[in-house]
């Protein structure tokens, strides 16, 4: 029989309908009535009949009309709420209940052992790209770990995190008929993190950071509760796990406990078919039982710094597609202000042959004037008197190139913690290596903007005065350079004492992912603005043509935003060409 969660005020109720050709508004009679029922008083309700309300989506708010049928309407399952006072019902959010974009489950699978997942398959596994599976030697070596937990509890041998309180509280042994409870009150009292929930697609990746690791079978995880995990995310049920609240010191203790926390059944939980919602019902909802915990089972979910490590992948991957992709805004830049190629020769690189610098050096001569792709711009000052570029265009490799090798070695760290369960300052050294891409490139905004220095109108824009064109954007760019600035302190630098002294020394790792992505979204969106700014400078060189590789880079930004005639409202711009960079669409492969 289908059902339907429907939540009034404080409590979930599961109403089921034998009839699906019942309406939206016999629904929420049925569960206004379920409500009232033992409520005294009438739950403060009053009559049922006369109680004015609309019945609207958890995920994505939208409201339903009472009039259609739950056949046309809803699914098994899916999750609606009460709307009482509807004068402050936002009648804006008064959307049919299709226009939701249905979550597709994906149809392929990642197989985890701990030893193989990279950076990138797991950003793809955040994305809801893949389902998880496990092979078949990682479940023989995880059921072989936990005989020996199971030998250790009946031998009542006294072992950490066992049989023992934790950290402060090693020394005090538990007895056996309270270890499932010592476990339990480990996972509720170190859910202590604040701040937003990661989004759905980090919740995705530290579940699934979380279960290759306890697939290398040393944590001492039953096969059943790694099963249950596995569901959970195949499922995309998701925890409520606040973004703050790890040190970095044991693990990222907060953070996995709420992960762990939701699993159980308690506190919140979000999947695409119940937006957020109490996390036994989402279980329930998506045919799931909630995670009973065995003896050390608590420990094996939250002892582990998977939420530096999965914050640390995606700044990875971020970072690696931002940077592929500044060269190419950077060789726009250096045509649009008539800069030689010369400077890319790749006998001058050979002398200095470090591989990022060799890289974007052979990146330069593929966009650039070359016989195989002329530009009629280059041409136009082949034989004029300047001699050299200022370092922000000449030295590009230089630059660009020391990021790309800090890129790859962090991805290197990252990718081999991903499969074991340690930390270090890798990710400080990623975001001081990035930040110097939106350093760069603000210096080449302040030349394209600058007519002294580009020969071009002042701030790229025609009658200059009555408008203003990209003096504020170029203002924008330099702000987020400065605050990159403060953001590229590194956390590893300073520790605090935790856990009564017995964690003296730690790693403030998690805030140095947080603040790693923050730095690199802050490159993401200088970058964005240099892009839309050499675009423009190139409607001042037309007729001329450049490369073809470039012409294809501004026609891709001239699809999402206008050439600037007169002065308009420009974030929307920025936000588009910012889109375009996050899904690497001005990529090397793309343009040539």
């Amino acid at each position: 029989m289908p059902r339907f969660t429907v939540h009034v005020r404080d409590e979930w109720l599961t109403v089921p309908c034998r009839d699906l050709s019942c309406t939206v508004q016999w629904l929420g009679l049925e569960a206004l009535k379920r409500y009232i029922k033992n409520k005294p008083d009438n739950g403060g309700i009053g009559s049922v009949q006369e109680t004015s309300f609309y019945v609207r989506r958890c995920q994505g708010q939208g409201l339903l009309d009472a009039d259609d049928t739950l056949e046309d309407t809803l699914e098994d399952n899916d999750f609606v709420e009460i709307v009482h006072d509807v004068s402050k019902t936002n009648k804006k959010t008064l959307i049919t209940a299709h226009s939701n974009s249905p979550y597709r489950e994906p149809n392929e699978y990642i197989l985890l052992d701990g030893n193989n997942l990279t950076s990138t398959d797991l950003v793809n596994l955040g994305k809801a790209l893949y389902m998880i599976k496990l092979t078949p030697e990682a479940e023989k070596k995880v059921g072989q770990s936990r005989a020996l937990i199971e030998n250790i509890v009946t031998e009542n041998k006294v072992v950490y995190g066992i049989t023992t309180g934790f950290g402060k509280f090693a020394r005090t042994v538990i007895p056996n008929s309270k270890l499932k409870e010592l476990q339990e009150n480990l996972v509720r009292s170190h859910s202590a993190g604040v701040g937003k929930p990661l989004s759905p697609e980090r919740s995705r990746m530290l579940l699934a950071l979380r279960i290759n690791v306890l697939a290398k079978g040393y944590s001492g995880i039953s096969l059943d509760t790694l099963h249950q995990m596995i569901e959970a995310f195949n499922a995309s049920c998701l925890s409520y796990v606040p973004e703050k609240g790890t040190v970095g010191a044991s693990g990222d203790l907060a953070p996995l406990s709420h992960l762990a926390l939701g699993l159980m059944g308690e506190g919140k939980m979000w999947s695409p078919k119940s937006g957020w919602a109490d996390a036994k019902y989402v279980l329930e909802a998506h045919g799931l039982k909630p995670i009973s915990l065995k003896p050390k089972e608590g420990l094996a979910l939250i002892n582990g710094t998977q939420m530096i490590t999965s914050l640390g992948s995606e700044a990875v991957e971020r970072a690696l597609a931002i940077a592929r992709q500044a060269d190419i805004i950077a060789a726009l830049t250096l045509e649009v202000l008539k800069g030689t190629t010369k400077a890319f020769d790749s006998d001058i690189h050979e002398l200095r042959p470090h591989p990022g610098q060799k890289e974007v050096a052979f990146r330069f001569r593929s966009l650039l004037d070359s016989d195989h792709h002329p530009s009629e711009i280059a041409e136009s000052h082949r034989f004029c008197d300047r001699v050299q570029d200022a370092y922000t265009l000449r030295c590009c490799p230089q630059v660009h190139g020391v990021v790309n090798d800090t890129i790859a070695f962090v991805k290197n760290i990252i990718d081999t913690e991903i499969n074991s369960a340690t930390d270090n300052p890798a990710l400080d050294y990623l975001a001081i290596g990035v930040h110097e891409l939106a350093a760069i490139s603000e210096r080449r905004i302040e030349r394209l903007c600058n007519p002294s220095l580009s020969e071009l109108p002042a701030f790229l824009v025609c009658e200059g005065g009555l408008n203003s064109g990209f003096m504020i954007a170029h203002c924008t760019a330099a702000s987020l350079v400065s605050e990159n600035k403060v953001l590229c302190h590194p956390s590893s630098v300073d520790s605090l004492s935790t856990s009564a002294a017995t964690e003296d020394h730690v790693s403030m790792g998690g805030w140095a992912a947080r603040k790693a992505l923050k730095v690199i979204e802050h490159v993401e969106q200088v970058l964005s603005i240099e892009l839309l700014a050499a675009c423009q400078g190139i409607e001042f060189l037309r007729p001329l043509r450049t490369t073809t590789p470039l012409e294809k880079v501004y026609d891709l930004v001239r699809s999402v935003a206008k050439p600037w005639i007169r002065d308009r409202f420009m974030a929307p711009d920025i936000e588009a060409v910012h889109r375009l960079l996050l899904d690497q669409k001005a990529s090397h492969k793309t343009v040539v």
